[in-house]
């Protein structure tokens, strides 16, 4: 009886994590996330402002729409699971999310619409961000300014 007491104990810690929050996603931006009323931002991953541009062929594209936009297409329709990792100063979850077990900050960084916030990401999305890079996806495919630049720059100027 005490080894299935233990057997039952040591499964249940083996167990994945229920989600912090889970439903269905309206998209801020390339890397927020809203559901069910909560501003959630998407851990370890940095996408381009709404209003940046990014240039690819000799062209001037909005990027920064461009990834909303695309992240918006992902999600239609599907149910997000989002596993809290912290709250940011401004009171958003900052979280894992995921879609059918996707994760979806992977998922950005590889299609090339998120870099990989490397002061928060660690080594988690090395791999996603050199194949996207090797591959020219989304913003490897021409000059972009790293979105945490791009903010600091707009911050600076009067």
């Amino acid at each position: 009886m005490f080894l299935i007491a233990v057997l039952v104990a040591v499964s249940a810690g083996c167990a994945p994590a229920e989600p912090s929050i889970q439903g269905r996603a309206s998209v801020i931006d390339g890397d927020t996330l809203e559901i069910h009323g909560r501003r959630i931002r998407l851990w370890g991953v940095d996408a381009p402002e709404s209003r940046q541009t990014c240039e690819a062929d000799g062209q001037s594209y909005r990027c920064g729409a461009a990834a909303a936009n695309l992240l918006d297409a992902r999600l239609r329709d599907q149910v997000v699971s989002c596993f809290e990792e912290d709250i940011d100063r401004y009171d958003r979850m900052v979280a894992r999310c995921e879609v059918r077990g996707e994760d979806l900050g992977g998922w950005l960084v590889r299609q090339g619409l998120a870099v990989r916030y490397a002061r928060y990401a660690g080594d988690a999305y090395l791999a996603e961000e050199a194949a996207a890079r090797h591959d020219k996806a989304g913003v490897w495919a021409g000059a972009f300014d790293p979105p945490e630049d791009w903010r600091r720059a707009r911050r600076a100027d009067p």
